[in-house]
């Protein structure tokens, strides 16, 4: 079999001007980034706005292993099947993922095998450059914290008066903004500054962050037009002045040029996958600490261009697919019509106790031998992950990622225990071996699905107490018996309900690997609580994110990382991306 990047490297490829054509896009609404990629100019929105809203599919999985379960490459599958086999006009609409884990653990995110987004490098490394102006933009801000706070201290308020400037008195223990790499770099994560004098700045403790977890790339995903996206850099509020209160990158001056960086970046990327179905990438990943969506903007572009659209969320539903509904679509207006859950036979045998999968080892051998008994205890977690997506009242079908090892006892098993729960369907599907054609049942499945009745409801309304909505989602969508407050916490609750913070939505920071805060808790665990050790506001962005347990905003390399693999042929070809 070949590698993916084999595969990818091997496949036709259009012109991105005649994807752009067959979705009724012209030349001049593209900003070309050579033959194969391009942006999409942000008026066609008013271009196509009576246009019908195509049907609107979210694809999530059940709690990963740390190998994760296909679901990029699902949703790619599923995009082509419903092009290529079912002859209905299909849009992709996925994130672009961040080069840490990319030359990290995990390699490439553009799918897999003949379920792909291409070119393949590109879509890896650094397409158009917005993960680049989302970093830029985030230090930008950074630089100015410090360079302010120096100033104000060598400067009376005359002098400060004579620039234009009034003194902001920043609390530098107050700063919660740290600088960004789009690096996996644990040495930087705590990290002092300002040392070698007074021109150096104040010397402080602050970190680094990997950039898809910048607040600006949250921004950046939730925007829903330039002027949308400058008032949102702006309520930006990296901390407090001595007083208490909240400052923002407004008050620094910082924050249109921030904008000017960022206008570009807020076109979403147009690309294509193997079977050559149009796809957006756009915005970034991390839904453990993000939202984990992409942008609001290719999804409201790409439902007025096609019958169907298929995008993903992050992780599991407990993570991913609850920020869609209870974040992104509050946001973008839109709302799913089914919900696709990938599931794999590894994955649920896993939940049910055998097996252990650690990331560079190769799969435990129990796990790729039947074992029904295992399989049937895990199932519990797909069952807790239906029941999640059905507290939203949308239908959902169940795609099993299907592989070689995999018995048809055991696709029975999971299929029967799936529709039991309340799934329209359970459907194995073969897309990484077969492309589109390995994914017409999950496709038709999908199809059946979308003219099924809905009652989208939001988890929780956003005029209620910050601790209300925080238990709602601890205990109907992890299964937690209650929630437990550090003083920290406590102490946040009080401050933004006094800043008037507390009507905004809420967007969890807790592990994938779980559906508890403990990613050795696998299943579905009973009889635990969930413990906030802190709640910190991305005003900007439009959400409050608790803490929960220790969550890092800085991923590490592991003792091999995969930037060993990657490399050039004599040919100036790029060899070992996976």
């Amino acid at each position: 079999m070949l590698s993916d990047l084999e595969i990818a490297q091997a496949a036709e490829i259009k012109p991105i001007l005649e994807i752009a054509e067959e979705v009724g896009l012209t030349k001049d609404d593209l900003e070309p980034y050579g033959w194969y990629k391009a942006k999409v100019h942000l008026d066609v929105l008013d271009r196509f706005k009576d246009k019908p809203n195509a049907k609107y599919i979210d694809v999530t999985a059940i709690t990963p292993t740390p190998l994760g379960e296909g679901k990029t490459t699902t949703t790619i599958g599923l995009s082509q099947a419903l092009g290529s086999q079912l002859g209905k006009r299909v849009f992709t609409c996925i994130r672009q993922p961040s080069m840490g884990p990319t030359f990290g653990i995990k390699g490439g995110a553009a799918g897999g095998g003949y379920s792909q987004i291409i070119p393949m490098e590109d879509f890896n490394l650094h397409l158009t450059g917005d993960i680049h102006a989302v970093g830029v933009a985030h230090n930008l801000l950074a630089a100015a914290i410090d360079a302010r706070m120096m100033h104000e201290r060598r400067l009376s308020d005359k002098a400060l008066e004579r620039v234009g400037l009034r003194r902001l008195n920043i609390d530098p223990f107050s700063i919660l903004w740290n600088r960004v790499v789009d690096v996996e770099d644990a040495a930087m994560r705590q990290i002092v500054i300002g040392l070698g004098g007074r021109r150096n700045g104040t010397p402080r403790e602050t970190g680094f962050d990997i950039t898809v977890a910048s607040e600006v790339m949250a921004i950046l995903a939730l925007a829903t037009s330039l002027k949308d996206l400058r008032e949102r850099l702006g309520r930006i509020t990296f901390g407090m002045d001595t007083k208490g209160n909240p400052l923002t990158a407004e008050d620094l001056g910082v924050a249109g040029a921030m904008a000017v960086l960022m206008k570009d970046a807020l076109m979403p990327n147009l690309m294509q996958t193997l079977e050559h179905t149009p796809a957006f990438v756009h915005a970034g990943p991390f839904a453990n600490i993000a939202h984990g969506n992409s942008s609001c903007i290719a999804d409201m572009i790409a439902v007025k261009l096609a019958d169907y659209v298929v995008t993903e969320s992050g992780f599991g539903a407990d993570v991913g697919m609850e920020k869609f509904f209870d974040i992104k679509c509050r946001v973008s207006g839109l709302i799913p019509n089914c919900v696709v859950m990938v599931a794999t036979v590894r994955a649920l045998k896993m939940h049910g106790g055998l097996g252990k999968v650690v990331p560079g080892k190769p799969l435990p051998k129990e796990l790729t031998e039947e074992n029904l008994e295992y399989l049937e205890k895990g199932c519990a977690n797909l069952v807790a992950h239906i029941n999640i997506a059905k507290q939203f009242g949308i239908p959902v079908v169940v795609a099993i990622n299907r592989f070689t090892t995999d018995t048809d006892a055991e696709i029975e098993l999971i299929r029967k225990i799936a529709i039991d729960a309340g799934a329209e369907d359970a459907v194995p599907s073969e897309h990484w071996a077969k492309g589109g054609a390995g994914a017409r049942e999950l496709a038709e499945a999908v199809v059946k699905a979308c003219e099924k009745p809905s009652n989208f409801q939001f988890l929780y309304p956003l005029d209620i107490p910050i601790k209300e909505k925080i238990e709602i989602i601890a205990t109907k969508v992890y299964g937690a018996d209650g929630v437990d407050y550090l003083p920290e916490a406590e102490r946040k609750i009080q401050l933004y309900t006094k800043l008037g913070y507390d009507k905004m939505p809420i967007c969890m920071a807790k592990t994938h690997l779980s559906l508890s805060h403990d990613p050795s808790l696998k299943g579905a665990p009973k009889g635990w609580r969930l413990p906030i050790r802190d709640i910190r506001a991305s005003v900007g962005a439009g959400f409050l994110y608790p803490l929960c347990g220790d969550m890092r905003t800085m991923p590490g390399l592991p003792r091999r990382p995969a930037f060993m693999d990657v490399d050039l042929t004599e040919e100036g070809k790029v060899k070992g991306l996976f």
